[in-house]
């Protein structure tokens, strides 16, 4: 049982990081220890984002010391808790970040842990906190995204951007979904996506005007890519709009022509999510209760579209640096876990 796991296992598998760039699947891994305020968690799913692969990488702003276990997003049960943990069971289900994700065990602050909604299976949950919780936060807390507006969304077909379809949808904007694939346009379509641009082939704008009438129809525009797609995308919004910078996943970052933030008066907000936690945890917690709510009311499903075992976290991770990953990847992190079926939810939106 649960208490029994906390107890007798003292080595794990863990996708270790010794040399920046290369990530081993290691048997016979210390187990982290349990500190005042942590619980100890059997980590059914982690799910990557693109910036544990820059963590990796050695090219993310926070810069662990190596060697150490990459992975920062979970889903798993309790099975230790450390003194003066009063919001935990043992047992209990849970989802959250930490560092060291990717490993059959991790601890985390108490704190950022949360239950997982009965209607949410591991791997789903394991899909909801950073793509859901960025999404959110850009949308509502920095966009004020309002039903009747336009959102466009550059890298729709990945975690980040079909999360801000969904949840644009559930706000009650027109959504335009740009990705770089058929493949991924559909997935944007599944979730929701009023229009579809593949930017691979088609002018951003043009589209853009086809859709709306005008090149500058768009109020947010919500972008994790950069790269060359950028400066097409930025001039696609309209007088008093918005622009939500999200990440970098081309691996290229844009300039500015703030000239046109004068010219058209538009508002500018980075995303960290991450750094709500230190900064303005009220904030975070609001926007999660608020996500929580959209489940309740089924505006929103996360999903696993792509299930890696740990064995293949260093291939799941590469798939994120290519750009080949469609929705999001979460590692199974132990196999006797529940298997997903990445295409459960995508079909019911069919």
């Amino acid at each position: 049982n649960a208490e029994t796991w906390g107890i007798l296992l003292s080595k794990m598998k863990a996708a270790v990081v010794e040399k920046l760039g290369s990530v081993e699947i290691k048997e016979g891994v210390p187990v982290p220890p349990l500190k005042k305020g942590q619980a100890r968690v059997r980590v059914h799913y982690c799910g990557l984002n693109f910036a544990d692969a820059l963590m990796v990488a050695g090219q993310y702003q926070v810069k662990p010391k190596l060697p150490f276990i990459a992975g920062s997003e979970i889903a798993g049960e309790v099975i230790e808790l450390g003194d003066g943990v009063t919001n935990l069971r043992v047992g209990d289900r849970v989802f959250g970040m930490t560092s060291g994700g990717l490993a059959e065990q991790a601890v985390a602050h108490a704190s950022t842990l949360m239950p997982i909604p009965p209607s949410l299976d591991y791997a789903q949950a394991a899909s909801f906190p950073i793509v859901y919780g960025t999404s959110h936060l850009a949308l509502v807390h920095r966009a004020n995204l309002k039903e009747g507006q336009t959102l466009l969304v550059l890298g729709a077909g990945g975690g980040v951007g079909a999360a801000a379809v969904q949840i644009g949808k559930a706000l009650g904007a027109t959504v335009i979904a740009a990705a770089s694939s058929e493949e991924k346009l559909a997935l944007a379509k599944r979730m929701g996506a009023d229009h579809l641009i593949n930017y691979s082939t088609e002018n951003i704008r043009d589209k853009v005007k086809e859709f709306c009438g005008t090149h500058a129809a768009v109020d947010v525009l919500y972008d994790p890519v950069g790269g060359s797609l950028f400066e097409d995308a930025f001039r696609t919004l309209k007088w008093g709009g918005c622009l939500l910078v999200i990440g970098f996943a081309s691996g290229t970052i844009p300039k500015l022509a703030t000239n046109l933030c004068l010219v058209k008066n538009l508002t500018v907000h980075g995303i960290f999510w991450g750094s709500y936690f230190q900064n303005d945890p009220q904030t975070v917690m609001m926007s999660l209760g608020d996500l929580a709510s959209m489940l309740e009311r089924k505006q929103i499903t996360p999903f696993a579209s792509q299930v890696y075992p740990l064995s293949r976290a260093a291939e799941a991770l590469e798939s994120l640096v290519k750009r080949l990953a469609k929705g999001k990847v979460v590692v199974q992190c132990h196999a006797e876990s529940t298997q997903a079926d990445p295409m459960r939810y995508i079909q019911s939106k069919l």
